[in-house]
């Protein structure tokens, strides 16, 4: 007969465990871990202290003199909690969670906040399930939002389209913080039921609800918030981060591949009135800028270097995304909390030289420690690995005649301008052909328009990494390369690739859904660097990312223009053009 854990028994192995911490804690027993003579950020009083740091039970129990089993003398070095992105969407990093978790972890990061609405466009609930199956147990506490707009926005056309029945039952899963950013701004202001039905289950469940809402301002920004919506990482500029920090909103400061915002709302965290409404994000990172840059880490980084107090970023990088997300039990060091640590050679460069995740070493002398991969079910796995229903394309599937709007690109922002209409292809004046090609369904639906700013002058890009729906899209200096790139995309199960000529210059496959590839990250980079340099070297433009920009051109709740499976759409109206 198998063993069941009685409750009785349950509560009595927790009393031994809380027994222990507390005897620990007043020096009556000795301690698992000792961070002996440690200097660490205190983020309550914004100052250093030097003590010792007990851990017991996966947890900080005090702080003063302490022995341990282990002793570990933390001299010269600095403590600081371990760091947390507020809002990310782990598919991005083109590799699965427990590469990224690999990736990360030598960055100090020790939870992150996930919306996986990627995968869930594409494979609807199953996509949610995969991914909490792909977390349980990695180094890294990754917990959830529940996508909320899938499809982003009426206007798109992905592989499931969720209600609020159909997302209801993951608020009580225990890693599961709320609702994730709502996109569909329009619905909400409108008051829409299905949109605001699904504010309402997460409210019910008392869970948070992000915003999405780029240059929303006004009474349309008061109906918005009032619905309850608690936060916002679209800020690009002071003028609308203070808009929305003045009506009570939080600001996720972000700072990821596609989009850079640190520099302009710098002003948020040199302010001693409004940073502690501030946390820190990256929304998207390729895989160049974890192994090159960093995480939150490097955030912290730039932010110092651009003129903010070390401790402040400390706190931005910790205390307030814990605070904001109810995770009360991380994000300091303090007795009762976690012990994650990020151990720093110091407080301007943020290099993590050792990483504790519940007080066991993680990382330490550039090398990440073993851990158990997650176990995926089988029927999920299968799932994920066939996403692909459309049929092969040919050069007449791209043939247009008619004016088509015209998206204008603006460099280091995946918001687009209106730069009006154009009637066929020139790339001496940087006017390309853009695809958008339903994948899910078998639609046969394709969407045309034309983009500048791309930089492109022969052959094709295409991937199937295309915010958020993930259909393919393709742009191309004419019709056979771009059929040509389309159907190897759908050959690969999905990635991306670069053509001329009818000839493969680049490809990198992402057979996971059709955003992930299960290769360790440092072998996706090198695949994803030569597709970057394929691409620049037909003269896509330096000054963009060549796959993670034009992922964003189908996203149609980011003004201003966007492509969808059904053409060219005005985001601020909603209308097709």
């Amino acid at each position: 007969m198998a063993y069941t854990e009685t409750w009785a028994g349950k509560i009595s192995r927790k009393l031994l465990k809380k027994q222990r911490i507390i005897d620990v804690a007043a020096g009556r027993a000795p301690a698992d871990l000792v961070l002996k003579n440690a200097t660490y950020v205190n983020v309550f009083s914004g100052e250093l202290e030097t003590r010792d740091i007990a851990v017991a039970e996966g947890l900080i129990v005090g702080l003063g003199r302490y022995a341990g089993a282990e002793e570990v003398d933390m001299t010269g070095k600095i403590v600081c909690p371990g760091f947390i992105d507020a809002h990310i969407h782990l598919e991005s990093s083109l590799v699965s969670p427990a590469e990224f978790a690999r990736a990360v972890i030598p960055h100090g990061t020790t939870t992150v906040i996930t919306d996986p609405h990627e995968i869930t466009n594409v494979m609807g609930e199953a996509g949610i399930e995969y991914m909490l199956a792909a977390t349980e147990g990695l180094p890294v506490d990754v917990r959830f939002m529940i996508p909320s707009c899938v499809p982003a926005s009426p206007m798109d056309e992905s592989g499931a389209n969720l209600d609020y029945r159909d997302i209801d039952s993951f608020f009580e899963h225990p890693r599961v913080q709320g609702l994730a950013e709502m996109m569909n701004f329009p619905g909400i202001i409108s008051a829409d039921s299905e949109a605001v039905a699904k504010i309402v289950a997460s409210q019910a469940h008392h869970k948070k609800i992000d915003g999405h809402a780029p240059g929303l301002r006004g009474n349309d920004l008061n109906a918005y918030i009032s619905a309850g919506v608690y936060s916002d990482h679209e800020c690009a500029d002071m003028e609308d981060a203070l808009e929305k920090l003045r009506l009570g909103q939080f600001i996720m400061i972000r700072e990821g591949t596609a989009a850079k915002n640190l520099e302009a709302l710098m002003p948020l965290i040199l302010s001693e009135k409004y940073f502690d409404r501030c946390m820190f994000c990256t929304d998207d990172k390729h895989p160049s800028d974890l192994l090159e840059k960093g995480h939150i880490d490097y955030i912290c980084r730039e932010a110092v270097r651009m003129g903010a107090d070390p401790i402040r970023t400390v706190q931005v990088a910790c205390l307030h995304a814990a605070r904001y997300f109810l995770l009360n039990n991380r994000g300091a060091i303090a007795p009762g909390y976690l012990a994650d640590f990020a151990i720093l050679e110091d407080l301007k460069d943020f290099h993590v030289v050792t990483v504790y995740k519940k007080g066991r070493l993680v990382y330490r002398d550039g090398q990440v420690a073993d851990f158990p991969l997650p176990a995926i079910p089988e029927h999920l796995t299968r799932l994920a690995h066939d996403t692909f229903h459309l049929p092969v394309l040919t050069p007449g599937s791209f043939a247009e005649t008619r004016r088509k709007g015209l998206i204008g690109m603006v460099p280091g922002q995946i918001i687009t301008q209106d730069a009006g209409y154009a009637d066929g292809v020139d790339a001496t004046r940087d006017i390309l052909k853009m695809a958008v090609i339903e994948r899910h369904k078998n639609t046969r639906h394709i969407g045309i328009g034309y983009l500048t700013g791309y930089g492109l002058k022969s052959g094709a890009v295409a991937t199937s990494v295309s915010h958020d729906s993930h259909n393919i899209i393709c742009v191309g200096e004419n019709d056979g390369d771009m059929a040509f790139a389309a159907n190897r995309i759908a050959q690969n199960k999905g990635g991306i690739v670069v053509v001329r000529d009818g000839k493969i210059l680049a490809e990198l496959p992402l057979e996971i859904a059709g955003i992930m590839s299960g290769q360790p990250l440092e072998a996706v980079n090198t695949l994803l660097e030569n597709a970057k340099a394929a691409a620049y070297s037909l003269g896509v433009s330096r000054d963009i990312d060549p796959f993670m920009t034009l992922s964003f051109m189908a996203l149609p709740v980011i003004p201003t223009l966007r492509l969808t499976t059904r053409g060219v759409i005005d985001v601020n109206t909603q209308q097709y053009i």
